[in-house]
């Protein structure tokens, strides 16, 4: 292509972002660009400038030196090395960004005015988490071919704050009363702070509601193509792992890799670890990518002397793991805490187990890696989220109102979750959360898999192209968990037997 239509395109990609590029920084992308195809060159250029605007960037005037480096990211693969196969993502790593109605585009929090996020939030952060939340739902909603055209009343609101006994819906430009006595309820969990499209009529300063929905799902597919390659789930990428051929293909090609799931992993609990015992010796053979065991970890989590029992839990699992060379050898340990596990707070997201508990384990298992709740495993191009909490019956118990069948409610908690794109659609007195770290308990783009570790029963539900599963609790079950199979991405249920 001529070296000047490169430039046109080059400096409109930038102006329509609100940069200017300096003269050297122009010529040295015409330079660079000049021989890429047509079909493949807008493409490129997208590319460059997302990964210029993840700079630390002072002025909208772009140096040499910052394309420079942005070339050079783009131009790396980012499948070049083995460490972009496997990686936990613990969710104070998991990267911010916010959406620019403006822009209409998500972008980096450095670019933004927002501060670095802190433990001990701000009235503002508590402010934003429920902006963002909506901000996030309404773009999806505003996409859906059901509300393409504008439609008074389509957006997504925030739905109930009760207040002396009245419900409300709230959205960023006011709040309304409701009147419920009609409504009909389409499937899922409608629990207060969750949000809803609501159809019905306006009198007396009373919206008359006939139905509650939920803002339609979206698959990941779908996400990405409107915003690309970002690298929304964290990990050391710089792009999105789902773009990488090369990851994909050792994938499909790797058909003994498996992921087992178990929950409630009671160390202290003599036939839970005699159940582990059962389960290596059947893995022995042929050992587990990984084993992600989820709290709590003790069956009586309460006590003077609960963080010395742990920790004695833990090195007798660290004998029974050393039992088994292969397992010890192959597969790596990821553990989530539980509610009840020792840490700070209730509060979400747990940090993980502290390190003077686990430095003994983590000494005998050294492919051992303890995280925080939830967190995140990237396993070639697939994405995992992993939540421990007994959120099921939190959120039946907090409805507005209750389903008419019990038998669905699995169905009604996931088609909620996917709907909310957030791990915890509760009220925040219900479900608290820091509120500089909510973001890290979204679910959008959707992942591929969803691991609710919950005491309910167990059960695998596909939705939107994410698989949901609850390997239920462990000993309260009857031993069961799952097992994933990521080169096909089906789910064996499993369950150990007595004698």
């Amino acid at each position: 292509m001529a070296s000047s239509k490169v430039k046109i395109k080059v400096s409109s990609a930038f102006k329509m972002r609100g940069l200017v590029l300096r003269p050297e920084a122009s010529r040295f992308l015409v330079e660079v660009l000049v021989s890429v195809s047509d079909l493949e060159l807008e493409d490129v250029i997208e590319r460059i400038t997302d990964v210029v605007e993840k700079q630390p960037l002072t002025s909208n005037m772009i140096e040499l030196s910052m394309v420079e480096s942005a070339v050079q990211e783009c131009s790396q693969s980012c499948d070049e090395t083995i460490d972009h196969v496997f990686n936990i993502i613990g969710a104070f790593d998991v990267p911010r960004y916010l959406y620019s109605s403006e822009r209409k585009k998500f972008v980096p929090i450095a670019m933004t005015s927002h501060p670095a996020p802190r433990i001990c939030g701000t009235a503002r952060d508590k402010a934003e988490l429920f902006r963002e939340r909506y901000t996030i739902l309404q773009q999806r909603t505003h996409r859906h071919e059901l509300f393409t055209p504008p439609v008074i009343g389509s957006d997504p609101d925030e739905g109930r704050n009760k207040f002396q006994g009245k419900f409300y819906l709230e959205d960023p430009t006011g709040t309304i009363q409701l009147n419920l006595s009609k409504a009909q309820f389409h499937s899922g969990l409608y629990t207060e702070a969750c949000f809803v499209l609501a159809e019905g009529w306006y009198e007396d300063a009373v919206f008359h509601v006939n139905a509650f929905g939920f803002p339609p799902t979206e698959p990941s597919s779908t996400t990405r193509a409107y915003y690309g390659d970002v690298n929304f789930f964290g990990g050391p990428s710089p792009a999105s792992v789902k773009s990488s051929a090369k990851l994909k293909q050792l994938e499909e090609q790797n058909e003994d890799a498996m992921f087992v799931f178990v929950s409630d992993v009671w160390l202290d609990s003599v036939e839970v670890l005699e159940k582990i015992h059962t389960m290596f010796s059947g893995y022995s053979a042929m050992p587990p990518t990984c084993f992600i065991f989820c709290g709590n970890f003790s069956s009586a989590p309460y006590g003077r002397n609960q963080i010395q029992a742990l920790k004695d839990s833990l090195k007798a699992l660290a004998d029974v793991i050393c039992e088994y060379p292969n397992i010890h050898k192959s597969s790596r340990f990821v553990f989530v805490p539980g509610p009840e596990d020792p840490g700070p707070s209730t509060i979400l997201p747990r940090p993980p187990l502290a390190e003077h508990i686990t430095e003994e384990f983590r000494q005998k298992v050294p492919f051992s890696v303890f995280t925080t709740n939830p967190c995140r495993i990237q396993y070639c191009t697939q994405e995992m989220v992993v939540f421990r909490e007994d959120l099921v019956n939190k959120m039946c118990r907090n409805c507005v109102r209750f389903p008419s069948s019990s038998l669905d409610i699995p169905n009604h908690f996931v088609k909620t979750i996917l709907s909310q794109g957030h791990l915890a659609p509760l009220p925040l007195y219900v479900s608290p959360v820091y509120w500089a770290y909510d973001y890290t308990l979204r679910v959008y783009p959707l992942p591929d898999v969803i691991v609710f570790a919950d005491k309910y029963d167990p059960f695998n539900i596909a939705n939107t192209d994410c698989l949901c599963i609850n390997p239920g609790s462990f000993p309260r079950s009857g031993f069961t968990f799952k097992v994933y199979y990521p080169s096909n991405k089906s789910v064996e249920d499993s369950k150990l037997q007595g004698l």
